[in-house]
């Protein structure tokens, strides 16, 4: 019964979650860049990524959806991959759907709680897959670790926009070389923080690819649109550089790590 209310519990999150994507594409309420005064559009704030890159929503959208399908299979019901993360899975859900709400009424500073809460969800929820690893190969890795890996990637960067959005809204400077360097500092701080987190969960590639995504864009914003600032360009560029290398670095030691173990078992 309670990995039936869980399957449901998913669902239902899931029907909600579509908000998401009506929303963005403006066929319910206004589009997300115009809405909290324009604090969240793309050229709103030094952190803001360009607008492209927020197409990779389309990505973890349709991985929520494919997920929400996966933990319906037979097998899944019992799954102990689905037990660990079905609730974390609609906790996420729920909390991406509110924050398109309170950002729909804007209620900027809210919303940054919001987020906060959903990044600390996501990561919550890749710690534990890395603790109940993939049994069913190739395609339960795509559907459940690269999704959420995706997830948690993007999420961590939105959050730095949705802060720095926040701050502009509350008449903090948003240009000057002041701002630029305060900027640049919190983009070297997400990339750090994103670097040892990567240590925790193994080194996740799709963690890797949404964060180094997000801040590519930024760093594109940046030199090509308002405002303009080649210090946060820079630090955008080095973090998603470093995120990437640590990822190959982390993944060369798992990968010789698990020969030398192959080795000694033969």
């Amino acid at each position: 019964m309670a990995d039936r209310v869980r399957q449901i519990v998913v669902s239902v999150s899931e029907v909600i979650s579509l908000l998401g994507p009506l929303i963005g594409f403006g066929l319910i309420g206004s589009d997300v860049s115009n809405t909290s005064g324009g604090d969240l559009a793309s050229n709103a704030t030094l952190v803001a990524p360009g607008g492209p890159a927020f197409s990779i929503w389309s990505v973890i959208y349709l991985g929520l959806f494919v997920y929400t399908i996966w933990q319906w299979l037979p097998s899944r019901t019992v799954d102990a991959r689905a037990r660990a993360t079905g609730w974390l899975v609609a906790a996420s859900m729920l909390l991406n759907a509110l924050w398109l709400v309170v950002t729909q009424e804007g209620l900027i500073w809210l919303s940054v709680g919001v987020i906060i809460g959903l990044l600390a969800v996501l990561v919550a929820l890749v710690v534990r897959l890395t603790r109940v690893p993939a049994r069913q190969g190739f395609a339960e890795a795509l559907i459940v670790d690269g999704t959420f890996g995706l997830y948690l990637g993007w999420v961590s960067v939105a959050t730095a926009a949705n802060i720095a959005a926040a701050l502009a809204s509350s008449g903090v400077a948003t240009t000057g070389t002041g701002s630029e360097w305060a900027v640049a500092a919190l983009v070297l701080l997400l990339a750090g923080s994103l670097t040892l987190l990567q240590f925790r969960v193994g080194g996740r590639w799709a963690v890797a690819a949404a964060a180094s995504w997000g801040l590519a864009w930024i760093t594109v914003a940046r030199i090509s649109d308002e405002p303009a600032s080649i210090i946060v360009a820079t630090a955008a560029a080095v973090a998603a550089v470093l995120i990437l290398a640590v990822t190959a670095v982390i993944r060369s030691r798992i990968s010789a790590t698990d020969s030398a173990l192959g080795r000694v078992d033969r």
